[in-house]
């Protein structure tokens, strides 16, 4: 894709990791106009961020990619501790629960993050976007108007801008907004993407080397039929050269140098967490690792990016798309920041053993009940938490659904761009709406909702809760949704 000159659009996307191409398919099911720009020729290659928690498989869900993320990931694999060469122990690092009518994700799932990049471009090049690779950002301006976007290959004015060009951010340094924060671990770590010869080293465990030097670990990566290797260097700097990586595993385990028949990706790092001082500097949002760095530890980094992208994506299409008025921009730093901040504390202490991973790493229960756009509450839930799953039953939405619900889930009615107003086991008028931005639909009474009114914003959290329609209309209105009549 070549730019060549200035181009009216709604949105540039500085990035095209995990955060940028989710952020893109969700405008672009929105009818925004969005340009995401890569300064790399490519995807990035590596594995790095493999984990993909309960809640962001929703997301992904919601995104039209559940099916491919089932295809090509799969559970994480329990750990196998060694010691000298021999196995000792297996040892589960997660919790792993069992998929609930509510929760229909019960453990984390495994799949290299260049195959979630690769699911994602698809999915936005089905949506009739795509990236523009080679294309660096060299600079930015911003005024009352606009964004004008200066680019490697020309020049792009936009309405906003969104930076998810990770930690390094070239956005959030431009901006001068600080990252403030601390080294979670001096010791640096080598992570690589590995083959191992067939019969050296199964693919039924994760398998945890511990020494004098550090860690050692090798993670097979569903999909594939490569390993994911993680190094600790308690001394000395890590060699990222394949001769380094094979001599590496050859000092620390009982495999030799030529069982590793191939190094496909190679990086080392220094684990640390950091947050931005603040997401957004007028026109311009930082989101993913360009707000906030986390330690691998806990698989929380692109989880919490990814759904950095579902709440902002709304928020742009309703001010773009619906006459939304530009303020409720600003609860995107408000919802966010909080939740980044908590993931934060949350994989520090998961690198430094002071907590085992557990249910807050899965991130079902995040919420934002103290958030700006949280309003009321009715039966078993609170504006601002996630929305549940369970039976859709009852009548169907509309017409062209048919006369009963065939059998949907709920997250089946919610999937898309749109807000879906619930009624649960209760008979209430409800409100009609002309613009397609509310699904409404009726089903009988459900534990994990009791019975009420809920209307569940587009990411998939309740907005509003009552008894009957009071005050609905009233929380629609600054988020550019009127109601016409009663049915």
């Amino acid at each position: 894709m070549e730019l060549n000159s200035v181009k009216e659009i709604d949105v540039v996307i500085v990035g095209a990791g995990p955060c940028g191409l989710a952020l893109g398919c969700d405008l672009a099911r929105r009818g925004v106009r969005a340009l995401v720009v890569e300064q790399s020729p490519a995807l990035f290659p590596g594995s790095r961020g493999k984990g993909i928690q309960p809640r962001t498989r929703e997301v992904l869900d919601d995104l039209g990619v559940g099916d491919a993320v089932r295809e090509h990931g799969g559970p994480a694999p329990v750990g196998m501790v060694w010691q000298d060469g021999e196995r000792q122990q297996e040892h589960d690092m997660f919790r792993r629960a069992s998929p609930t009518e509510a929760e229909p994700y019960g453990e984390p799932w495994m799949m290299p993050q260049w195959r979630t990049q690769e699911i994602l471009l698809a999915r936005l090049r089905e949506l009739g976007g795509d990236v523009a690779f080679s294309t660096a950002l060299t600079g930015l301006d911003q005024d009352a108007d606009g964004v004008t976007a200066r680019l490697s290959t020309g020049s792009v004015r936009a309405s906003y801008l969104v930076a998810a060009d990770g930690g390094r951010s070239t956005v959030r340094r431009a901006l001068g907004i600080a990252m403030t924060g601390e080294s979670v671990d001096p010791a640096p770590m080598l992570v690589a993407d590995v083959r191992v010869a067939e019969d050296a080293l199964d693919r039924l465990n994760w398998h945890v080397m511990s020494g004098e030097q550090g860690f050692l670990t090798l993670c097979p990566l569903p999909g594939t039929a490569d390993f994911q290797l993680v190094a600790q260097f308690k001394e000395g700097e890590p060699d990222t050269s394949q001769e380094g990586v094979r001599a590496l595993v050859a000092a620390r385990t009982h495999l030799t140098a030529q069982d590793i028949t191939e190094v496909l990706w190679s990086s080392d790092f220094r684990p640390r967490a950091a947050l931005a001082d603040r997401f957004r500097d007028g026109r311009v949002f930082l989101a993913g690792d360009a707000a906030h760095v986390h330690s691998p530890a806990g698989g929380q980094g692109l989880n919490t990016s990814v759904q950095d992208a579902y709440n902002l994506g709304w928020k742009l299409g309703q001010v773009l798309r619906h006459g939304a008025p530009v303020a409720l921009l600003d609860s995107y730093e408000e919802e966010r920041r909080p939740i980044a901040a908590d993931m934060l504390g949350l994989s520090t202490r998961i690198h430094r053993g002071e907590q085992e991973r557990g249910a807050a790493t899965q991130q079902l229960g995040l919420g934002y009940r103290e958030g700006p756009l949280s309003v009321g509450r009715a039966g078993a839930l609170h504006s601002g938490d996630r929305a549940p799953d369970g039976p859709a039953y009852g009548p169907a939405d509309g017409p062209a659904d048919g006369p009963a619900d065939g059998g949907r889930r709920l997250f089946d009615i919610f999937r898309g761009p749109q807000f879906t107003l619930l009624a649960v086991g209760t008979d209430t008028g409800l409100p009609a709406f002309d613009s397609g931005v509310v699904r409404v639909h009726r089903t009988d009474a459900y534990e994990a909702y009791g019975k009420g009114l809920f209307l569940v914003r587009p990411d998939g959290y309740i907005g509003w809760a009552g008894e009957d329609t009071s005050g609905l209309a009233q929380y629609l209105a600054p988020l550019g949704v009127a109601a016409v009549t009663r049915c």
